[in-house]
């Protein structure tokens, strides 16, 4: 008796120990620096990750962290994805990982990005995107949470308030960006990103005094919309920081700026075509349909 009660004062300890060494952050890659050159090489689990499925506290006490989704299409296109975003940008990957809960999966409707440096991204969500809209709904998705490692690397954004509504209107901006590029998605029309947007539409809140409040449904379109437009020309994490508010602003406060933008005439120029489209979006003028035969 007293020989199984001291095993399990050793096993518990043990296991106390291991499930420390499984919430320790720092088998995470940080988030790289500006200098750092592109790197195709897609993250390997590390020997903790692969015999604990470490997740964290933001996920179910029974998901599981993997490396995989349901099959290997899913998995591969997954992982081109964060690729290609991070690529866009100048960027390494950064750790991409899928979270699965059999015994809970609605807890999964989520993604995450992590300020060391990586990404967890939740079956539920996934399959659900997919399913409503295909492959480009969940690279919108990921283009979003790679924003917002963009934000941690270069401190933004620019504009701060008492709830996350820029940081997640700015990271949308981001994911309508990526969707228009070349070098990027390469949807060059409107329409052709009707999925994404209307999936970004459904998860927004009017929660707008919340510390999480991530911008109300219109607020969420216009935002990828001025990405999309921001698309047209070829910018930096910073630049593109500048003039998503520059001109985002205004659309929030319900005024623009009467001033040019003196640093990006020839892109000032483009976006004045499309201001009072953005105004808008924003307060619902433009109907869901209407929205969807934007150019």
């Amino acid at each position: 008796m007293k020989r199984n009660f001291n095993f399990r004062i050793i096993a518990g300890a043990f296991a106390a120990l291991f499930l420390s060494a499984c919430n320790d952050d720092s088998m995470e890659t940080p988030a790289a620096t500006e200098q750092q050159t592109q790197s195709q090489k897609i993250d390997q689990p590390n020997d903790l990750e692969k015999v604990c499925y470490y997740v964290d506290q933001y996920w179910s006490s029974s998901s599981v962290l993997l490396t995989s989704l349901q099959n290997s299409t899913d998995t591969n296109f997954m992982n081109s994805q964060m690729t290609k975003i991070a690529s866009m940008w100048g960027r390494s990957n950064p750790t991409l990982r899928f979270v699965n809960d059999p015994s809970n999966y609605n807890s999964t409707y989520n993604a995450i990005s992590y300020s060391t440096g990586k990404i967890y991204y939740g079956y539920a969500i996934y399959y659900d995107a997919k399913s409503k809209g295909g492959d480009i709904v969940n690279a919108m998705i990921l283009a979003h949470e790679y924003g917002h490692q963009l934000q941690y690397i270069f401190g933004l954004p620019s504009v701060s308030e008492s709830t996350a509504r820029p940081n997640e209107l700015e990271a949308d901006g981001f994911a309508g960006y990526y969707l228009r590029r070349p070098n990027g998605y390469n949807q060059t029309s409107f329409s052709q990103i009707a999925a994404a947007y209307e999936f970004a539409q459904s998860i927004g809140d009017y929660q707008t005094t919340s510390p999480g409040h991530h911008g109300t449904p219109p607020q969420r379109r216009s935002a990828v919309r001025l990405g999309f437009l921001l698309g047209q020309y070829d910018l930096t994490a910073s630049a593109f920081d500048y003039n998503f508010f520059y001109y985002y602003q205004g659309v929030l406060n319900g005024t623009y700026k009467t001033a040019k933008n003196a640093q990006y005439p020839e892109l000032d120029a483009y976006m004045s075509q499309y201001l009072d489209e953005l105004k808008k979006i924003q307060t619902g003028e433009i109907s869901a349909e209407e929205f969807k035969d934007l150019k």
